[in-house]
């Protein structure tokens, strides 16, 4: 009986050492999971704030909480009197190893981050990128979404993205049309220039500052060639594009000014030394 009670003393003394260390490890692991929480509502309250991205807003809450909650689980490891090296360097090692095996998407996720964080374009904008041409639907943390012309869908790497060259098409919100007209050398080029300038004044789209500039650019084989560059608000570029194509070409034709198209003067010459005239005959042909 003496022996049973000297077992129970020592049992009680080992419960009072450990429960104690044990109790306190609960009350830390409660503590820091209520502080966690916390900070993540802090967290979500800065980042609206500073208007960040919401797809990057809701990885960085859920990477933060992760790397806390891991933290928290090793302190309340060691306090238990688990030997938390061990713990620590099997993970690591086990963070190599998928890090190895998921390098390609690692690149893709910094990237994503990269993309997020630094908004070179953002969902609406049409952007230009490896041969594509489309709107951005979604930017997700390992691709970016685009949407065609055409109604087609591409997913493009966001490790492509972050390291590769982008033209955001319509990230400013007016743009310049740049378009070329031709006229025959016989016509007048101050005519030309009104009947463009007077297309021009009559569509709504076109701004009116800046002022679009109507240049002679060039002396062509067959043509006077006029630059023209009407400006106008992002979303309405196409539809400035192909009013000006459709609507200069009809004004030209009603007022007698010919677009030309290429013509090459070409001369016969008979293979027959006996029959060789004194005259070539130049016979004009379109090409």
């Amino acid at each position: 009986m003496s022996e049973i009670i000297e077992n129970l003393g020592d049992l009680t003394g080992v419960i009072a050492q450990y429960g104690s260390k044990l109790l306190l490890a609960i009350l830390v692991l409660a503590l820091g999971w209520q502080l966690i929480r916390r900070l993540l509502k802090i967290l979500d309250r800065m980042m609206d704030k500073n208007d960040v991205e919401a797809t990057l807003q809701r990885f960085l809450l859920s990477f933060t909480s992760i790397v806390l909650k891991v933290v928290l689980l090793i302190i309340f490891a060691s306090m238990v009197g688990v030997e938390t090296t061990s713990l620590i360097a099997l993970l690591g090692a086990a963070g190599l190893a998928v890090g190895l095996a998921l390098q390609g998407s690692l690149a893709n996720f910094a990237g994503g981050v990269i993309v997020l964080f630094f908004k070179p374009f953002k969902v609406g904008d049409v952007i230009e990128v490896q041969g594509f041409t489309g709107m951005v639907e979604q930017v997700q943390i390992f691709s970016t979404m685009l949407k065609t012309y055409d109604n087609q869908v591409v997913f493009i790497p966001n490790g492509v993205l972050s390291n590769g060259c982008i033209k955001n098409i319509f990230m400013e919100p007016t743009r310049r049309v740049d378009l070329t007209f031709g006229i025959s050398y016989g016509d007048d080029i101050g005519k030309a220039r009104d009947v463009i300038q007077g297309v021009i004044d009559k569509n709504e789209k076109i701004l009116k500052d800046p002022v679009a500039d109507i240049l002679v650019s060039g002396h062509g084989d067959s043509s006077v060639d006029f630059t023209v560059r009407p400006w106008t608000k992002s979303e309405f570029y196409w539809d400035v594009h192909f009013y000006m194509l459709e609507q200069v070409k009809l004004a030209f034709d009603e007022a007698g000014i010919s677009i030309p198209f290429p013509q090459r003067d070409v001369h016969l010459i008979p293979t027959d030394s006996q029959a060789v005239p004194t005259d070539t005959h130049a016979i004009r042909t379109n090409v």
